[in-house]
Formats: structure tokens, sequence, C-alpha cells
């Protein structure tokens, strides 16, 4: 069976190999490796060994996004799975992401302004010195807030004015 997921990698190529192994595990007898081609042409290799950071972001949203098709997940979770990816590929992970939240909840924490703008609700995490301790803190921001968080994620502390004309703009 063929399933598209367009994470901008139009050439690569993903394999399952399932072999019986000699003795039981505790979900059976099959042993699966993964093998991935990301270019025309390429020979395949073992995914763990030949995909880069990027490339195993966008597998892993693509896998996630075809088991949730699948199941009745009423939450996912991805913690940073836009590591290694930006431009084009963000905007369409986060794409993917948003398909998603129209079947189930999707809690996402991130540092791309990209897949930010996208959820419904935005949190900060951040932490703060109190006496002799460390306390991380969790804040909903306004809409007001949500445009300086993403401005401040495209251009850093100091904020410019387009950066908060690209925020806005990802927001609508």
């Amino acid at each position: 069976e063929t399933i598209l997921v367009d994470l901008g990698m139009p050439q690569a190529r993903f394999l399952i190999e399932i072999q019986l192994s000699d003795h039981y595990y505790k979900n059976g007898k099959d042993e699966l490796k993964f093998h991935f081609a990301a270019n025309k042409g390429g020979q395949f290799g073992e995914l763990k060994k030949v995909a880069s950071g990027g490339e195993l972001s966008r597998i892993m949203l693509a896998i996630k996004k075809v088991m949730s098709e699948s199941s009745q997940l009423p939450t996912i979770i991805f913690d940073e799975i836009d590591t290694g990816v930006s431009g084009e590929v963000s905007n369409k992970m986060a794409s993917i992401m948003h398909q998603m939240s129209k079947n189930m909840q999707v809690i996402t924490i991130t540092h791309l302004p990209q897949i930010a703008a996208k959820g419904n609700q935005h949190y900060k995490v951040y932490k703060q010195e109190l006496a002799n301790t460390t306390v991380t803190n969790l804040k909903e921001l306004t809409n007001d807030e949500r445009i300086v968080e993403i401005a401040e994620m495209l251009s850093g502390k100091e904020i410019s004015d387009s950066a908060m004309s690209h925020a806005r703009e990802l927001l609508n």
C-alpha cells in the first residue's frame, strides 16, 4: 500500500523490512528494519544511519499522521518534532499538524514560528529563578502577546518592525 504525505521530500523512499525471528519477543516474532533513501537514484540504507535530523523529523511526523488516521487517539503530543527543519518544510509540517487537529487534540512544543502560529491557543513556557531554585512556568498568551512572542521567535530579543509585521501575517 502506498500512502503519500507531502513533507518536501519528493524523491524520498521508505521501506520496512519484516523478518521472522527465531525467538519470541513480547509482541511476537517479527523483526522490523526501517530503510530510507532520500534522493532519486540513492541507495537504501538503515534509517537511523542515513537520515539527517530534519529527515527523521519529517518521517516521524508522516508516520504519526498516518497512524492517527487509523486510531482513535484523543490527544497527540509532539515535543520538537520539527527539529532540523525550517522554511517551507516547517510550513508543510504546520499544515499537517493543523489538519490532524481536526480529529484530535494536538499539543506541539516548538521553537518555529510557522508552527506556533497554526495553533488555536499559544502557551509560553519559561523558567524563573526564585531563591535557590528554578521554577518552570506556563502562561497562555493573549493575541497581542502571541504576536510579540512569534516576532521574538523570528528575530530574537530585539524585535524589529518587520518581525512584528511578519508575526501578524503568520497569524492571519
